[in-house]
């Protein structure tokens, strides 16, 4: 039977995912998506610390920070339509009163650079190779917070500019954590405010540092997003009303697909029985009062139970679910 389509198949990582397995995810659109298949499925995610970053130095820098383990003060936040703001980070940790942001900063500061300390999985998505700097200061900025334009210069970074840059975060890396797998993506998501050719330029470049990069060391990889969105999904129907991002149904087969690349069977049939208790999970029966439906959620705490004693797996959001159901637990 012919195969009327272009099938991007990622071969098989020899590093696999684990349950047990620390990953820590940094980068644009595709490590939201993924990093949040992974916490859905119960593993040991943590996603995004300093929020969606979409350029390559901002990711570097955020990295840096977390191996230093200099929190963040007061000096490093300015004011923003009402908002306490870091040039670091996303809006996400943006708030109105200068304690908290600080409090939501370093709070995942602390809790990502313990992570990155034992983690076995670093993924890294860069988006664009456009950078907006400081003109104050020569800063570049993980996002804008919507400060007016000419606060900026606007840039594309080169080739050997992320090369250089990424060469020292990788031995720094390694150095702070010998067992570490970086996994390289590059989001599929164009930024057509740039321009067809523009975004394709962007792209391009990332493309070639991260070649230099997998091709120098051995613990880095790529991971082939960018293809499977633009080459195996190649239709509408795959993508958001704004014709730019992908859908859900995309999101899911791009999951699929790095489900293959980095899960072992093992993990794979584990993740069946966890899809299952989270299933049960989000059924909503229609009465709960019932002696099946009591039976039932018993049968799913002792599912549970197995899972967390044998894998470690963190269900209690789900054990506490199932056991308001049970009136002589």
């Amino acid at each position: 039977m012919e195969v009327f389509r272009t099938l991007v198949q990622p071969a098989s990582s020899e590093k696999k995912i684990r349950y047990n397995s620390q990953i820590i995810f940094s980068g644009s659109c595709f490590s939201e998506n993924i990093g949040k298949k992974l916490e859905e499925a119960k593993f040991k995610v943590d996603n995004n610390p300093f929020g969606i970053v979409y350029n390559p130095l901002s990711v570097k820098h955020g990295l840096d920070r977390l191996m230093s383990e200099i929190s963040y003060t007061e000096n490093d936040l300015f004011q923003q339509e009402d908002m306490w703001c870091s040039f670091d980070h996303h809006s996400r940790f943006s708030d109105h009163s200068k304690v908290q942001t600080l409090q939501n900063i370093n709070t995942r500061l602390q809790q990502a650079s313990k992570t990155l300390k034992s983690a076995e999985f670093l993924f890294l998505t860069f988006g664009t190779s456009y950078v907006y700097e400081l003109k104050s200061n020569n800063k570049v900025v993980c996002n804008c917070h919507k400060v007016p334009a000419n606060a900026f210069m606007r840039r594309k970074i080169s080739v050997e500019e992320i090369t250089i840059a990424y060469e020292k975060l990788l031995e720094n890396l390694f150095a702070f954590n010998p067992s570490l797998n970086i996994i390289f993506t590059v989001s599929p998501i164009r930024h057509w405010k740039d321009g067809a050719h523009e975004s394709q330029l962007s792209k391009s470049t990332l493309f070639l540092a991260i070649d230099h990069l997998c091709d120098k060391y051995k613990n880095a990889a790529y991971f082939p997003s960018f293809e499977i969105m633009m080459d195996d999904l190649r239709d509408y129907r795959f993508y958001d009303e704004d014709m730019l991002h992908p859908n859900t149904v995309a999101i899911s087969y791009i999951w699929q697909r790095f489900r293959d690349t980095f899960f072992s069977a093992d993990t794979t049939n584990i993740l069946k029985e966890v899809e299952k208790v989270m299933q049960a999970f989000r059924h909503k029966p229609f009465n709960n009062s019932t002696e099946s439906f009591q039976l039932f959620a018993r049968q799913q705490l002792e599912k549970i139970n197995f899972l967390e004693d044998q894998y470690k797996i963190d269900l209690q959001k789900e054990t506490r679910y199932f056991k308001e159901f049970i009136k002589s637990y």
